[in-house]
C-alpha cells in the first residue's frame, strides 16, 4: 500500500506542542522505549500464584492478559517506528497523525494497569505482584507520556484533540489484487479477534475486560489512521469478494473450536444478528422506531414449535419438515406484521413507538395466558412448548455430532452452519431490497416523509412493506431458535430483560453497529451478546452498562461503529467534505458592505 502524500510543512508548523513539555525526538524515543519495555514485561512473571486467571507465573511464556499486553505493545512499537519514517510503514499511518499513537499507547496502558490492579484486588494486596507486573505498568505509561509530548493534533482543543479524528490525506491507488489482499487480511484479523474473544473462559472475566480494552483502543486508533474507512471503501468496491470471504470465515470458525459451547454462543449471536438485520429495515432504512420487534421473533418461534412434532404441542400429530416449518413461521410473522402495521403505521414518531411497545407486551401476555385456564390451551402458558425435536434435513440429523475432515462437529456447530445459510438469505434480501426502488422509497420516507409523499410515494404502503418484510425475517430466525433451544416460552419476549434477544437489545444492536448497514447490526449483535456472556457479574447491570456505552458512542461516533456513508456525511459534514467552507454575508469585509 503506497502513499505519496505527506503532511504539509505549514500544517506541521501550525500544530501546537502537546501537554507534556518534551522535545519531539525525546518523545519518540520514550514511546519506542516504553513499547519495547511493555513487550519485554510479558515474558516475565506478573504474580506468584496461578490462582489469577491465565496463569501469569511463567517466565518466557506470555498467557492471558500478558498476551493482550504483548499485542498492544507491538502495535505501539509499530506506530513509534512510523514516527521515525521507517520504510514500509507509511501505509500504517499515512498522515503521521498523533492520535493513533496516543490511542494504541492507551491500549497497552489500560491492559497493563488493569492487570496490576486486578491482581492486587483479587488476590488481596500489592504483595501479590511480581516484578514483571511493575515493569509492565511503568513501561506502558511511558508511551502515553511520549504521545502527549508530540505536536498537538488540534491546536486549542486540549486533550480532546487526541481523541478527535484528524483529516486524512488522500491515499495512493491500489491495484485490484492488492485491494483483495487488503480485504483478505482484514477478514483474517476479524476472525482471529473474534475467535480469541469467544474462546476466553467465562470464569476469566479479567482477561475478557482486558480484551475489550485492547479492541476498543486499538480499533479507535486504526480508525484515526484512516485504515478502517479505507477498508470499508475497498470492500464496497468488491462487495461479492468481501461477502464471500466473510461467509468463508464464518464457516471456518466452528473448526477452530474444541468446545461446542462456543458454537452455541455463535448460533445465538447469528440468531440475534439476523433479527437485528430485519429490524434494521424498519429502523435503519425506513426510520420507524419499533420497540416491540422481538414479538415477531416469538411469533415465528411459536408457529414453528406448534408444527414441530413436539408431544407438548397443541397439534402434536403435526410434524412439518424444516422448510415447511420455516415458511409457517415466516407467514405467521408476516400476517401479524400486517395486522399490527395496517392500523398503526399512520402514526409517526413517539406515538408509533408507544404502539409497537404495547404490541410487544400484548404478545407476551397473550402467549402467557393461552394455557387452558386463562384462555384456550395453545401455548401452555408459562410452561411453553418443550421437547422440540432436532431438525433432520435430507437425512442429516443436526442433533448428532459428525466427523468432517478429522474434526468433530457437535450439535450447535451443525445449527451454526444452518444459521449461516439463514443469515446469508437475510443479508441477500436486505441488500437487494435496500438497492431496489422500494429501498429508495424507504430512505426517502426516513429523510422526510412529507416531501416523499409530495413526490408521489405512498408512504403508508411503503412503510407497511418494510414492517411486513422485517417481521417475516424475524420469524425465519425464530423457527431456528425454537429448535436450537428445544423449547419456547414467553419469558424472553419482552422489551428489556437480563439477556438478549429482547427489543431493547435488538434496537441497541442496530444503533451501536450502524443503522442502514449490513455489517453494523452483525457487529452490534456480536458485541451485545458476547459481553454479557463473558462478564457474568454484569447480569443485573447490563442495561446500565449498555446505556453508558450508547452515550459514549453518541458523543464520539453518532453514526455507529460501522457507518452508513449518508449518515457519516450528516454527522461529520465538515470532516468528510473536501471543500472549503462557503462564505456567508457576515463573512464579507466591512469595506465591501460599505461599498454595497
Amino acid at each position: 500500500m503506497t502513499d505519496t502524500t505527506t503532511t504539509p510543512p505549514a500544517a506541521a508548523a501550525a500544530a501546537g506542542r502537546g501537554p507534556v513539555p518534551l522535545p519531539a525526538t525525546a518523545a519518540r524515543l520514550l514511546i519506542a522505549a516504553g513499547a519495547v519495555g511493555t513487550i519485554a514485561s510479558t515474558f516475565m512473571s506478573w504474580t506468584w500464584t496461578p490462582d489469577f486467571p491465565g496463569d501469569l507465573t511463567v517466565y518466557g511464556y506470555p498467557a492471558g492478559l500478558q498476551v493482550l499486553a504483548l499485542v498492544a505493545g507491538a502495535l505501539t512499537l509499530l506506530f513509534a517506528l512510523r514516527l521515525w519514517d521507517v520504510p514500509g510503514l507509511r501505509w500504517l499511518n499515512p498522515g503521521n497523525a498523533t492520535s493513533p499513537v496516543f490511542l494504541t499507547a492507551m491500549a497497552a496502558f489500560t491492559v497493563c494497569w488493569f492487570a496490576g490492579i486486578a491482581i492486587a484486588v483479587d488476590l488481596g494486596g500489592l504483595v501479590n505482584l511480581d516484578p514483571g507486573a511493575y515493569v509492565a505498568m511503568v513501561a506502558s505509561a511511558l508511551p502515553v507520556v511520549g504521545a502527549l509530548a508530540l505536536p498537538h493534533p488540534a491546536p486549542g482543543t486540549g486533550l480532546t484533540g487526541y481523541l478527535t479524528k484528524p483529516a486524512q490525506p488522500r491515499p495512493g491507488k491500489l491495484s485490484p489484487l492488492a485491494e483483495r489482499g487488503f480485504i483478505t487480511a482484514g477478514t483474517a484479523l476479524a476472525l482471529i479477534t473474534f475467535t480469541y474473544g469467544i474462546g476466553i473462559d467465562n470464569d476469566a472475566s479479567e482477561t475478557f475486560i482486558g480484551f475489550l480494552f485492547l479492541v476498543v483502543f486499538a480499533t479507535w486508533g486504526l480508525m484515526h489512521t484512516g485504515l478502517v474507512d479505507r477498508y470499508a471503501t475497498i470492500s464496497a468496491h468488491h462487495k461479492g469478494f468481501a461477502a464471500s470471504l466473510a461467509f468463508l470465515a464464518a464457516v471456518i470458525f466452528p473448526f477452530t473450536q474444541s468446545d461446542d459451547h462456543n458454537a452455541n454462543v455463535g448460533v445465538n449471536i447469528l440468531i440475534f444478528a439476523t433479527v437485528a438485520l430485519g429490524l434494521n429495515i424498519v429502523v435503519g432504512l425506513t426510520g420507524l422506531l419499533d420497540l416491540g420487534y422481538v414479538a415477531f421473533l416469538g411469533v415465528g418461534a411459536y408457529a414453528a414449535a406448534l408444527v414441530s412434532g413436539s408431544e407438548y404441542s397443541r397439534f402434536s400429530g403435526v410434524h412439518f419438515p424444516f422448510w415447511a416449518a420455516a415458511l409457517t413461521g415466516m407467514a405467521a410473522s408476516l400476517v401479524f406484521g400486517v395486522l399490527i402495521g395496517a392500523p398503526t403505521l399512520r402514526l409517526r414518531g413517539d406515538y408509533l413507538a408507544i404502539v409497537t411497545l404495547g404490541f410487544g407486551e400484548i404478545f407476551r401476555i397473550t402467549v402467557n395466558n393461552l394455557d387452558g385456564d386463562s384462555g384456550p390451551n395453545i401455548t401452555r402458558g408459562p410452561n411453553g412448548i418443550t421437547q422440540i425435536p432436532d431438525l433432520n434435513i435430507f437425512g442429516f440429523n443436526l442433533g448428532e455430532p459428525h466427523d468432517i475432515g478429522g474434526f468433530t462437529l457437535g450439535r450447535f456447530a451443525n445449527y451454526l452452519f444452518l444459521m449461516l445459510i439463514v443469515t446469508a438469505i437475510v443479508v441477500l434480501v436486505f441488500t437487494r431490497a435496500a438497492d431496489s426502488r422500494i429501498g429508495r422509497s424507504w430512505i426517502a420516507i426516513r429523510e422526510d416523509e412529507t416531501a416523499a409523499t409530495a413526490m408521489g410515494i405512498n408512504g403508508f404502503r411503503v412503510k407497511l412493506v418494510a414492517f411486513a418484510l422485517g417481521a417475516s425475517l424475524a420469524g425465519l430466525a425464530g423457527t431456528v431458535m425454537a429448535h436450537v433451544n428445544y423449547s419456547v416460552n414467553p419469558q424472553p419476549y419482552q422489551f428489556a430483560g437480563a439477556a438478549p434477544p429482547n427489543s431493547a437489545f435488538l434496537l441497541a444492536a442496530v444503533v451501536l453497529g450502524g443503522m442502514g448497514t449490513v455489517s453494523g447490526p452483525l457487529l452490534g449483535a456480536s458485541v451485545l451478546y458476547l459481553v454479557p456472556e463473558k462478564l457474568q457479574f454484569l447480569q443485573n447491570y447490563e442495561l446500565l452498562a449498555f446505556g453508558i456505552a450508547l452515550i459514549l458512542l453518541m458523543r464520539f461516533r453518532p453514526e455507529g461503529i460501522i457507518a452508513n456513508r449518508r449518515r457519516q456525511l450528516e454527522f461529520h459534514e465538515t470532516d468528510q467534505l473536501d471543500v472549503p467552507a462557503q462564505k456567508t454575508l457576515t463573512d464579507e469585509p466591512a469595506a465591501t458592505k460599505a461599498g454595497a
